[in-house]
């Protein structure tokens, strides 16, 4: 095998690279490596695995990542929030990536790249030989530099003050996506499950806005049941796409059956 061969690849950052859309898997009920081949033959480039609104053990997470990286479908983990001991912990465990949730200023978003990544850039610590490189053993220069080159940090937007900072949080070096919630930011603006309303729509424009003016990516969530709107937004320039997770799958493939039978 090559040094070529030995890289680290993220699949999904490569797709991004290209100006291409990537379609994510939200991971909050199952805990095995099943769900990895389900979400490689059901065509998705990546899952998250949801620690922030599940009871999801830690080991749980770096099998299923694991199992992931073997498929070409890229793992990341959405933390509970902006702990860099369980940043670090995440990603030890085999992610290729994190989402933050309620990213609310570039100091939030500072925190999370300093947890995230390695000296210079941040200050996660050094590891050794890690899962996502197959415990091979390398320098520890080019290890650091590897997993920093091919993890993302995602920045959840979904809040006011979120939404206010976010042209300051787009210029933080070091976030790669800035991911509208619109569950929560519906929610947060008093307008809850109202995800096709016109303040809604206006803070994925104002984000759209804030990631083409510093070379990041839009992504969207919470548009599950409004394809349509899903589809205007890649349209304009969206290019992270997560559609859902595997409770309300199983859930609407479930009453499809059982009404087959009615």
């Amino acid at each position: 095998m090559n040094s070529a061969d030995k890289r680290l690849r993220n699949p999904l950052k490569e797709k991004l690279a290209r100006g291409e859309p990537v379609y994510s898997m939200t991971v909050r009920l199952v805990r095995t490596v099943d769900i990895a081949s389900i979400a490689y033959t059901a065509g998705f480039d990546s899952i998250y695995i949801d620690m922030e609104h599940s009871s999801f053990p830690l080991d749980a997470a770096g099998h299923i990542c694991m199992a992931c990286i073997g498929l070409g479908v890229t793992p990341l983990v959405r933390v509970p929030g902006v702990d860099p001991h369980f940043i670090t912990r995440v990603l030890d465990a085999g992610a290729m990536g994190i989402v933050v949730p309620s990213v609310q200023s570039a100091a939030d978003a500072q925190a999370v790249v300093r947890a995230a990544k390695h000296p210079p850039l941040g200050l996660r610590s050094v590891a050794g030989a890690p899962p996502q490189m197959h415990y091979r053993s390398m320098p520890s220069a080019e290890t650091t530099r590897q997993l920093d080159d091919a993890s993302l940090i995602i920045a959840m937007i979904e809040s006011p003050e979120g939404l206010a900072a976010v042209n300051e949080i787009a210029a933080v070096e070091g976030i790669d996506i800035l991911l509208v919630g619109a569950s929560d930011l519906s929610t947060a603006l008093g307008l809850p499950g109202q995800v096709d309303h016109p303040q809604v729509q206006e803070a994925f424009l104002r984000t759209l806005e804030a990631c083409r003016a510093h070379k990041k990516v839009l992504g969207v969530g919470g548009l599950g049941n409004h394809p349509e709107q899903m589809k205007k937004l890649l349209a304009m320039g969206a290019q992270y796409v997560s559609t859902g997770n595997d409770i309300t799958f199983l859930v609407a493939a479930a009453t499809q059956k059982r009404m087959q039978f009615a």
